[in-house]
């Protein structure tokens, strides 16, 4: 498998990487060390976790995700084989993230004990990248529009970015984390993160991972020019809009076991427009004899800003499928396809 760059590093990671977040609720311990031992069998050096995790997010199973990878780290003995990242929870309401049982926030102290908590959980002394899972202030994301401004207003209590990136240096100068990385991040979030690394001496980010597919482009109106002329390259997630660019959701179909069904969390994909969108994918993919989600995958993988493509599963024939989405190219015919449905349909789903 491709090998691209992380960033500015001298780390390189494979192009399809590990989602971890249905660790712990859909997918159980066993199940977990099969994809892992499958991903890393396949070329996939990079894994992508969360303090969160799994999803949907609850108090009883926050950080089994964690503690699943880092089970299968101690037993595989394989912690240099590959390149760990996870991320700390932005400002949230929830209480129990922390032990005072205060609501999270990304200053000094809640960064800290992010770190050491999933140090512990995952079993090792150091984090490859870690990531803001999202910003401390207010700014559209998960699932609202950021085409439309919205006014969000400054929060009194808002965590300077200066004071979040200082605290993520500690960390690193300690050797507990390499390198910073941004998540459902804004074009002006990202530069600032940029400006104040450069000003104060900080760590540089060196990757952001949104949400990019064929029905969410968004990414590629200022952050696509950031992430290629700034060596923040895109961690994408979502390749599969959640698994509605499958064709398993088609006609309001509800499979058994499929988050949709289950957990009845996936708007984000339904907007207005999107099934439109989502079905024209789906037959292109159908014209060209490819499967909807390899489809899908490679288009994502085939940009040229996109570090890696985080892929999700809850079966091993699921990963096995997305992971042959490695060996199947974007063509110019097939690019120019694409365009013109996205010339029609837009991006119904950011």
């Amino acid at each position: 498998m491709e090998q691209r760059r992380l960033g500015r590093t001298d780390i390189t990671v494979s192009s399809l990487s590990l989602g971890t977040m249905t660790f712990g609720e859909q997918n159980t311990e066993a199940e977990g060390h099969a994809q892992l031992d499958l991903a890393l069998d396949r070329g996939i050096n990079l894994l992508d976790a969360a303090e969160l995790y799994p999803i949907p997010p609850k108090a009883e199973t926050q950080g089994r995700t964690e503690e699943i990878i880092g089970t299968w780290l101690k037993a595989r003995g394989n912690r240099d084989k590959v390149v760990l990242a996870t991320k700390v929870v932005g400002r949230s309401d929830n209480t129990w993230f922390r032990d005072a049982g205060v609501k999270a926030n990304l200053s000094r102290a809640h960064v800290e004990e992010a770190v050491n908590k999933s140090l512990k959980r995952l079993g090792t002394d150091y984090i490859d990248l870690y990531q803001i899972h999202w910003p401390d202030r207010n700014v559209s994301g998960f699932g609202s529009n950021p085409t439309i401004w919205s006014d969000p207003a400054p929060l009194e209590d808002e965590v300077e970015i200066e004071e979040t990136l200082a605290a993520l240096a500690e960390h690193v100068k300690a050797g507990k984390i390499r390198h910073v990385g941004l998540s459902n991040e804004s074009a002006w979030g990202t530069m600032r993160f940029l400006a104040v690394a450069e000003k104060m001496g900080l760590p540089r980010v060196v990757s952001i991972q949104n949400a990019y597919n064929l029905v969410n482009r968004t990414f590629e109106t200022g952050l696509a020019e950031i992430a290629h002329r700034e060596q923040v390259g895109l961690l994408a997630y979502s390749a599969l809009a959640q698994g509605y660019l499958t064709g398993k959701y088609r006609d309001g179909a509800r499979p058994e076991g499929a988050r949709k069904t289950l957990f009845d969390r996936l708007q984000r994909y339904e907007k207005p427009g999107a099934e439109e969108a989502i079905n024209a994918y789906v037959d292109l993919a159908a014209d060209l004899g490819v499967s909807p989600s390899q489809l899908a995958i490679a288009f994502v993988q085939a940009r040229s800003f996109t570090t890696s493509v985080i892929l999700g599963a809850t079966t091993i024939a699921q990963l096995e499928h997305d992971l042959d989405a490695d060996g199947f190219k974007i063509t110019d015919e097939i690019e120019a396809r694409i365009t013109e449905i996205y010339q029609h349909r837009g991006s119904p789903c950011p």
